[in-house]
């Protein structure tokens, strides 16, 4: 076992922070946007022939 103290680095640590903080204020707008605009349930499209003109 070493005796030496764990180090941190400070960079990696502070950049899953900012990806954490991103995250967070993206769903926070994803889930806003669905309430603005609730997407619906995919339409199948009608299995018809083309029209002749």
């Amino acid at each position: 076992m070493s005796d030496e103290p764990k180090l941190i680095d400070l960079n990696a640590e502070r950049a899953k922070r900012v990806h954490d903080l991103n995250e967070k204020r993206l769903n926070e707008v994803r889930q806003a946007f669905e309430q603005a605009m609730p997407l619906g349930k995919a339409k199948k499209k009608p299995k018809n022939k083309p029209k002749k003109r």
